[in-house]
């Protein structure tokens, strides 16, 4: 643990702060979360479909004895979703939504380390390519390699999930 001297001035202090997010794969691309949002990470097993549900919804599962949707984040980012395979997992996260907090599955195709970046490798969204800039913290670079920190908040929050949950038996 840094300690910050009282001459250092505020913007210096920020560049050396380092948050801490979970690194995933959606296809060939690396993304991360922050680690605050994330409960715990499971071995998929399967979904339940739920009629009417958003097209980025696969389903729901039991998580001991709760109904918990699950969002397939290749469908949600409006990309190709990956075959299911052994290391495919389901990120189990809390959110903000307007009623208050829940719980949502994010369904990636492998989950791969917790990784420590500084703020001052965290470069601000860019406005083009295929994934909208809102919906994205930023881009952090990890040893040469480009990691999109993506915004969980934003996400789960544009697709009013919370009155589909309300329905779910």
């Amino acid at each position: 643990m840094s300690t910050l001297t009282v001459a250092e001035p505020p913007s210096a202090a920020l560049q050396h702060a380092s948050a801490q997010y979970l690194s995933f794969m959606l296809g060939q691309d690396m993304f991360a979360m922050g680690i605050l949002a994330v409960r715990e990470i499971l071995e998929y097993a399967g979904v339940t479909p739920v009629p009417q549900m958003p097209p980025s919804i696969c389903g729901v599962i039991n998580l001991r004895g709760t109904a918990v949707p699950v969002l397939d984040l290749a469908r949600r980012l409006e990309r190709e979703p990956s075959a299911i395979s052994k290391r495919t997992c389901i990120i189990v996260v809390e959110v903000d939504g307007e009623e208050g907090p829940f719980v949502i599955g994010i369904l990636v195709d492998a989950v791969n380390a917790v990784l420590d970046i500084p703020a001052a490798d965290i470069e601000p969204a860019p406005h083009f390519g295929a994934v909208k800039a809102d919906l994205l913290h930023g881009i952090g670079k990890v040893s040469g390699r480009f990691v999109l920190l993506l915004n969980v908040q934003h996400v789960v929050s544009t697709l009013h999930l919370q009155e589909f949950v309300a329905q779910i038996p």
